[in-house]
């Protein structure tokens, strides 16, 4: 069981680096809240920084080694950047936070961060900091922290890459975070999908359209770069979902799947999702099988220059996008695919930010039954398996490093980028013991290797 030392330090150190600012954007406050994460690695964990230094003007990777001599190495990744918050609608100051009894959920601390993914990296080291200091932890950890998760990890994805990367082997690498959504039972991904992020853009300019903003009435002769990029979108995805293509599932995944819908609640994933019906209709394996295979292209947000404005032609448009693909779907290709079908719209921009592919593990890849295994004393309930999450992480970064990459936690926590960020008390006591248990079970899954 965890103690409540660990636990009292680990809610405390969580509330600490809530405080911090570490947006997008805020330099001082991202590199304040490298420089917190450093000072306690050194300081309390007794770690060796290998490195914790800006490349390219981003923010720093912080790269910490804790060798114990033993013969198997982890790696532990997790964030120290989070989403920008507003105090409007909170029932605590999000930078500050607060212990709050949310309905339905219970006593909860909430804060940005406090869920993604402040929460999980206090409560990740406060694990690894009580093994050690009883002498019971048996693997050397590589601690990697990342300072720009929330926008594509760029500079970590760089380190991974770089063919000097000091990172040394490893069994496995895990993302700790809270796995039990929605309080459901605790999932298992055993890999993630790829994504593509960037805008779609269309300026009055040459091809036509005011340089700013007009009248409306001159819409008879005057071309509207809202209309031009209606017509861009047009060109990609399937509505209402940017349905893209769809892949064919191979035979473990079908089985995984097949084991997973037995237990999985529709009902319960859209309560999670704030929605009240799916875009098609079926049962759970259906539903699962759809989701799992399915490339698609989200719009995210859609704006006109100038914002806020009636009765004119706009002077620019833009939507935000997310290009999100299974594990065996590349979405630079559909991305090439798009540029060539806008080359037929005069005017329309594809802006990419960042691309990278998915990845998948094995259900035998290490680490994976240590993972389970943690799940069965600490959870409410025996685990979801998926063969890939919906969603994405630079899995394929580490697969250089360590033979798989593993969200990993027991915890509720929710809200993550919205109102009320939380992590239930009872649910941050089991991730802490989740954590410490799956470091003592892969210790003996990698010595029997």
């Amino acid at each position: 069981m965890t103690t409540d030392a660990t636990f009292d330090a680990a809610l405390d150190l969580t509330r600490q680096w809530c405080e911090i600012r570490s947006v997008k954007g805020n330099e001082r406050q991202i590199d304040r809240q490298a420089d917190a994460v450093v000072t306690w690695l050194k300081t309390e964990l007794g770690a060796t920084i290998v490195s914790a230094v800006s490349s390219k003007g981003r923010p720093p990777v912080i790269h910490a080694r804790l060798d114990v001599g033993a013969q198997k190495t982890v790696i532990l990744y997790n964030m120290y950047d989070v989403m920008p918050a507003s105090p409007e609608g909170w029932s605590v100051d999000p930078f500050k936070g607060g212990i709050v009894d949310l309905e339905g959920i219970g006593a909860s601390f909430v804060a940005r961060g406090a869920e993604n993914n402040k929460g999980p990296l206090a409560g990740m080291l406060l694990a690894v900091k009580a093994l050690a200091d009883a002498g019971k932890l048996r693997v050397n950890v590589e601690i990697l922290v990342d300072g720009e998760e929330e926008s594509g990890s760029g500079a970590m994805r760089d380190y991974l890459a770089d063919p000097d990367c000091p990172v040394r082997k490893s069994a496995s690498a895990i993302f700790p975070s809270f796995c039990e959504y929605g309080g459901g039972a605790p999932r298992v991904y055993l890999g993630f999908s790829g994504i593509a992020k960037g805008e779609v853009r269309v300026d009055g300019c040459a091809w036509g359209g005011p340089k700013a903003a007009i009248h409306s009435s001159n819409a008879p002769w005057i071309a509207n770069p809202a209309s031009r990029l209606v017509e861009a979108l047009s060109l990609i995805g399937k509505p209402p979902t940017g349905e893209l293509a769809r892949t064919a599932i191979d035979a473990e995944a079908a089985g995984i799947i097949t084991d997973l819908a037995k237990a999985f609640d529709p009902a319960a994933e859209l309560r999670f999702r704030k929605t009240e019906c799916f875009s098609l209709e079926g049962d759970a394996q259906t539903l699962l099988e759809h989701v799992l295979s399915t490339a698609s292209f989200n719009i995210s947000s859609l704006e006109t220059m100038p914002l806020g404005t009636d009765g004119v032609i706009p002077h620019g448009a833009r939507a935000a996008f997310e290009l999100r693909t299974p594990p065996s779907l590349n979405p630079a290709d559909f991305l090439s695919q798009y540029r060539t079908a806008l080359e037929k719209t005069p005017g329309a921009i594809l802006n990419v930010a960042d691309s990278y592919p998915g990845f998948r593990f094995g259900a035998d890849a290490p680490g994976v039954s240590a993972l389970l295994k943690s799940y069965e004393t600490t959870a409410n309930a025996p685990p979801q398996i998926w063969p890939w999450a919906i969603g994405a992480a630079p899995a394929y970064a580490f697969a250089r490093h360590a033979g798989s990459f593993l969200l990993a936690g027991a915890g509720r926590g929710g809200h993550a980028h919205g109102i009320d960020e939380f992590m239930t008390l009872e649910g941050f006591r089991r991730f802490i013991q989740s954590i410490s248990l799956w470091l003592e079970y892969v210790a003996d899954e990698t010595e029997a290797a």
